[in-house]
C-alpha cells in the first residue's frame, strides 16, 4: 500500500514514510528536532468506522521516541474520498510542521527541564518565587501531563473559565495567565511550539465592580510618617515625593542624589542587584530641594535601637562615600529588605491610622495623584513616573480626585459667563 508507513528489516536504520525516512537510531531531546517527515497513509475501513493509523514523536523521560496512532475518522456509510480530505485535515500540522517534535514534550517535564534552568533565573527574585509557586500549585497540576502541542487555546478557555467559579480573586487569575503565556512563549522561542496558543484567550469577568486604587492624601502622609521611626521614616518620606519604586529606592547611592535631582541607575531587590525596570526608567528626575536636604540630614543621625532593657545607639549612615548606599541597614549596613521595613514599621504606623493598606506601591501611586492634584502636565507627570507611556501613568497610576473634578466645573462658569457676555 503505497501511503502507508512500513518498517524497515531489523537491520534496517528507521522508519519509512513513503519516500521520506527517518533515522529512529538518534534519540531526541530538546536540542535536537527531527526534520518534517510527510505522511499520506491510506484510511482503513474496519467494522462501523474508518480508521486512520499513522506516526508521531512523543518525548518520554526527556528522550523523543515515536509511536503509532490509530485515530478514528468518520462512519463507514461515508464515502473514502471524503475520508481521506478528512484524513489530510488530521495530518495538515504534521506535514506543514505547524507541531514540531518538541511539541511532544509533556507540560511538566519542559517547565522542570527547560523553563526553570533558563527562562526563571532571568526574573527578578521575588518573581521567580511567585511564579514557582502559580507553576506548582495550579499550572502543573492542570496541564503537566499534556504535550505541549495539546495545550490548545480551547483547552485554556476550559481551564480559565472553571477557574471564574472558583475562590481565586481576577487579579489572581490574571496572574496564572501572565505565567502560562510566559512559558508557552518560551516554547515558542526554543522551536517545540510554532505560536503561542494563549493569544486570544478571555478571562472570566470580575465578581465585583472594579473600585479606584487607593493612595493616601498629604494630610494622611504626615500623620503616617510622624509615626515611623527614622532612618524608615526618611525612606518612606523619599518614596512619596519622588514616586521612585522600593527596590530603586534600596538601591540609590550617595553619587545619585543631588543638589536638586536624583539619578536612578540601579535596584536592589531582596538579593540581587540590576539595572532599573525599563530604559525609560534608568533617568535622572526632578525632586523637591527639601527631599535633598532630608536626605543629606541622614549622615549626622543616631539610632536608636532597643535591645532588651537596653538601649543601643547606631549611626544611620555606616559607611559614606559616592558608591555607598543611602539607606543602609541599622545593624550591619547591608542593603535593606523592602518587606521587612513593610512589616515592621510602614503597615504597624497605617493600623495605627486605620489605612492599613499602605503599601510601597500605594506611596507611588499616591506621588502621581498629588502630580494631578497640583496641576501638573501629563507628560511631566509621565517623565517624573519614567513610565513609557503616558497612557500608564493616567491609567493605573492618577487617580480621581473629587476637589480637582469640582474645581473643573466651577470654572465652567467662567466658560459660560464669557461665552454670554461675547
Amino acid at each position: 500500500m503505497s501511503g502507508t508507513p512500513s518498517l524497515d528489516p531489523p537491520s534496517g536504520r528507521g522508519i519509512v514514510f513513503g519516500k521520506a525516512s527517518f533515522d529512529e537510531s538518534s534519540e531526541g531531546d530538546f536540542e535536537t528536532m527531527a526534520r518534517r517527515r510527510y505522511q499520506e497513509p491510506k484510511p482503513k475501513k474496519q467494522g462501523r468506522w474508518w480508521y486512520l493509523l499513522y506516526w508521531q514523536d512523543e518525548f518520554v523521560n526527556g528522550k523523543r521516541v515515536r509511536k503509532r496512532k490509530r485515530v478514528k475518522l468518520a462512519p463507514a456509510e461515508m464515502k473514502e474520498r471524503e475520508v481521506r480530505k478528512i484524513a489530510a485535515e488530521h495530518l495538515r500540522p504534521l506535514n506543514q510542521a505547524l507541531l514540531t517534535s518538541g511539541s511532544a514534550t509533556t507540560f511538566g517535564t519542559y517547565v522542570d527541564q527547560i523553563y526553570q534552568p533558563t527562562i526563571m533565573p532571568l526574573l527578578a527574585s521575588s518573581t521567580q518565587d511567585r511564579y514557582a509557586r502559580v507553576l506548582k500549585n495550579h499550572l502543573k497540576p492542570a496541564f503537566g501531563d499534556a504535550p505541549l502541542r495539546d495545550v490548545t487555546l480551547l483547552s485554556m478557555q476550559r481551564y480559565f473559565a472553571g477557574l471564574g467559579r472558583s475562590d481565586l480573586s481576577h487579579e489572581s487569575i490574571d496572574k496564572l495567565r501572565d505565567v502560562l503565556a510566559s512559558v508557552l512563549r518560551s516554547a515558542v522561542e526554543f522551536g517545540c511550539l510554532v505560536k503561542n496558543p494563549i493569544a486570544g484567550l478571555r478571562l472570566p469577568p470580575p465578581r465585583h465592580r472594579v473600585r479606584s486604587k487607593r493612595y493616601v492624601t498629604p494630610q494622611q502622609f504626615e500623620a503616617l510618617v510622624a509615626l515611623i521611626r527614622e532612618p524608615y521614616a526618611t525612606m518612606v518620606h523619599v518614596a512619596v515625593y519622588t514616586g521612585l519604586r522600593v527596590s530603586e529606592l534600596i538601591g540609590l547611592r550617595w553619587r545619585n542624589v543631588h543638589n536638586d535631582s536624583i539619578t536612578i541607575e540601579e535596584r536592589y531587590c531582596r538579593g540581587d542587584w540590576g539595572a532599573p525596570k525599563s530604559n525609560a526608567s534608568s533617568t535622572t528626575i526632578a525632586v523637591n530641594r527639601r527631599v535633598v536636604e532630608r536626605i543629606q540630614r541622614l549622615r549626622d543621625l543616631v539610632v536608636e535601637v532597643r535591645a532588651g532593657c537596653a538601649v543601643r545607639h547606631y549611626p544611620a549612615i555606616k559607611r559614606y562615600g559616592p558608591h555607598e548606599l543611602v539607606f543602609q541597614s541599622v545593624v550591619s549596613g547591608k542593603p535593606m529588605r523592602d518587606n521587612n521595613v513593610l512589616v515592621r514599621h510602614f503597615k504597624p504606623a497605617g493600623r495605627q491610622l486605620g489605612i492599613e493598606w499602605v503599601n510601597w506601591l500605594v506611596l507611588r501611586r499616591s506621588f502621581a495623584t498629588w502630580l494631578k492634584m497640583a496641576g501638573a502636565d501629563v507628560k511631566d507627570a509621565q517623565a517624573l513616573m519614567r513610565h513609557s507611556r503616558a497612557s500608564t501613568t493616567l491609567d493605573f497610576y492618577q487617580q480621581f480626585v473629587p476637589e480637582s473634578q469640582r474645581r473643573v466645573v466651577d470654572n465652567l462658569d467662567q466658560l459660560i459667563g464669557f461665552s454670554t457676555v461675547h
